[in-house]
């Protein structure tokens, strides 16, 4: 406790109209309001609110923003007293966030645990609460939120009031099912959690071979350990991407897999139709994100992005002056670059069209050969179909014939979807299959560790030090 005492404010003598103080004569300066309510709160709380720097209870990081809207709709007072046993309930489920792949130690249970007794009022209060609302957020939508992700990862659940679920929570019945259900409710979120904890239960078993899984036994005796540690970690990295979700999937979608390089479309939340795709190469990376998939383009130009004309275009046309015309590009009004629909084209004969903000969307390819690859990260960043005509007669709900004449047209034509059709661009080095079993793959794009940092206590105070522009992409 920081022993601090709130005192009564001295009040400044505001000076006269010739800058001379006025005198006060000796009388009794008169309240300015005698309506203003008398302050019924914890001094002590409302002083260490209201410090601008950052907040430190007890030696732990709190998130001062959320407490501040947390106590100042309580009257800066204390909550918990009031409510132990409400108290008890939640802080149980924080210590069950292992569960979640989460480590409990991210709120405070160390502290509250083996210096609870220690803890002055004030501090376990306000340690409580912020264990609450940081196990809630990061339930609703991830310990690393999209403020503190690279521009890379913008994928996000629908809002979440916070303050307004632990408030609802403490007069619940109970409390802790109230914080448990902003988690995800997908299966997958679920069938994943159930590996976690599996993974966790090997990992954590060490020499003893008396698990009474068996599937446990057999994975102990193999000397599987550390392939259960490594594992394990990759469900709780892969549960967090899952929380970045909207709550509420669509059962008809397009999901890409950037890591795994694939394309499902599901209907009904099943799939129904599977690809492999080419992504972003390393230094291009294909990004995480929710769009919508529009309408479908028939022999569609190329419009180059000025970075690629810069870059890899210009150098070349410097070298070979008959680069343009050889490859069926030309300038267009503004100094752009497009390359002529047709056989030749970059975007092959269809392109998939969807709105984002880096200007991302899913199109054939006239290199087929690349879709032999096991590694198939070789585009700008957009994402090359291998099957595209297979994909345009589903999501158009037309013919393949249909599809072949309107290519045969020769000339750029335009077809709409008939309901807009969520995509949803994701990058899972672990996920789960139409037929409940949990696959494991790489981190081609190296994004594993940065979230693992968010997840692990000892390493989270580096990485929120870390601004966006200094994380590698």
């Amino acid at each position: 406790m920081l022993g601090l005492v709130c005192a009564p404010p001295t009040s400044a003598v505001e000076p006269g109209e010739n800058g001379v103080a006025p005198d006060s004569g000796g009388t009794e300066r008169q309240p300015e309001s005698l309506d203003a309510p008398a302050f019924i709160g914890n001094p002590e709380i409302k002083e260490r609110l209201d410090s601008s720097s950052r907040l430190i209870v007890a030696g732990e990081r709190v998130r001062e923003n959320l407490l501040r809207r947390l106590y100042t709709g309580h009257d800066y007072q204390t909550i918990w007293e009031n409510y132990p046993a409400e108290a008890n309930n939640l802080l149980k489920a924080v210590l069950r966030g292992g569960e979640h792949g989460l480590d409990p130690r991210l709120f405070h249970s160390s502290v509250l645990g083996d210096r609870g007794s220690s803890l002055s009022p004030v501090e376990r209060d306000l340690l409580l609460s912020d264990a609450f609302l940081s196990y809630a957020d990061a339930l609703a939508r991830g310990v690393l939120r999209i403020e503190e992700r690279i521009d890379d990862e913008d994928l996000t659940p629908e809002p979440v009031d916070i303050i307004g679920v632990l408030d609802a929570a403490i007069a619940a019945p109970n409390p802790a099912k109230l914080i448990e259900a902003l988690a995800p409710s997908s299966a997958e979120y679920a069938t994943m959690r159930r590996a976690y904890v599996e993974y966790r239960a090997i990992a954590d078993a060490g020499n003893q071979t008396h698990a009474r899984n068996r599937k446990v036994t057999e994975f102990v005796q193999e000397g599987g350990h550390a392939t259960a540690e490594r594992r394990a970690r990759q469900l709780a990295i892969n549960l967090e991407r899952l929380r970045w979700l909207p709550r509420h999937i669509p059962p008809d979608r397009v999901v890409v897999n950037s890591a795994i390089a694939r394309l499902q479309l599901f209907r009904n939340d099943r799939p129904v139709f599977t690809t492999r795709v080419v992504v972003g190469e390393f230094d291009k990376q294909t990004p995480e994100l929710q769009s919508t998939i529009n309408d479908v383009l028939f022999n569609p130009p190329w419009n180059i992005p000025r970075s690629i004309a810069q870059k890899e275009i210009l150098p070349k046309l410097a070298a070979d002056p008959d680069y343009l015309s050889r490859h069926h590009m030309r300038w267009r009004s503004g100094g752009s670059l497009q390359q002529e629909a047709g056989p030749y084209s970059a975007l092959g004969r269809l392109k998939f069209e969807m709105a984002d903000r880096y200007d991302v969307y899913l199109h054939d390819t006239p290199q087929k050969s690349l879709f032999l690859s096991a590694e198939r990260m070789m585009s700008h960043g957009c994402v090359r179909v291998e099957n595209p005509r297979a994909l345009a007669q589903l999501l158009l709900n037309q013919s393949a014939e249909a599809v072949d004449r309107g290519i045969a047209l020769g000339y750029t034509n335009r077809r709409a979807l008939p309901a807009p059709l969520p995509i949803f661009i994701v990058y899972q080095t672990a996920y789960v299959e139409a037929d409940g079993s949990v696959q494991f793959h790489s981190d081609p794009y190296e994004r594993d560790d940065e979230v693992w940092q968010h997840l692990t206590p000892s390493k989270q105070a580096v990485a929120e030090d870390v601004t966006a522009s200094q994380r590698k992409r």
